[in-house]
């Protein structure tokens, strides 16, 4: 009776475990560390790298239009210490949902217009890779 109850401790055991794994890891990735520099935000659309702006805080914020291809339009916003897309012309508008990213871990993709905006440590050097 004793080795059947040890059987079934197993799979409760593991899922619990893997559930652990998972939480941490989005902990991870949601949540970085902060950021004791300021961020360059880089702008890609085609994968094609439009434009490097600081994001040090000192510059008051402004607004700028990216047209893409077929007229695709993508209206972005500098704040202090973040970036985000006011108002785009895709069907879904995730991207302007996602709202303004001040750190380094998740882009905001506008995946119709082929728009993607990437922050960066200022002491880093930018992405030398394509992503479509």
């Amino acid at each position: 009776m004793q080795k059947q109850t040890y059987i079934n401790k197993i799979p409760v055991f593991i899922a619990i475990l893997l559930c652990l794994i998972l939480g941490v890891s989005l902990l991870a990735v949601l949540h970085p560390a902060p950021r004791g520099t300021d961020c360059i935000a880089d702008i890609y659309q085609d994968g094609r790298l439009l434009t490097s702006i600081p994001l040090d805080g000192s510059s008051a914020s402004y607004r700028f239009t990216v047209t893409g291809e077929n007229g695709c339009v993508n209206e972005i916003e500098i704040r202090s210490r973040s970036i985000g897309i006011l108002s785009a012309d895709c069907p879904d508008k995730l991207c302007v949902h996602q709202g303004f990213i001040e750190s380094t871990g998740l882009p905001i993709v506008c995946l119709p217009n082929k728009l993607v905006i990437q922050l960066r440590e200022a002491d880093s050097p930018s992405a030398d890779i394509t992503a479509y």
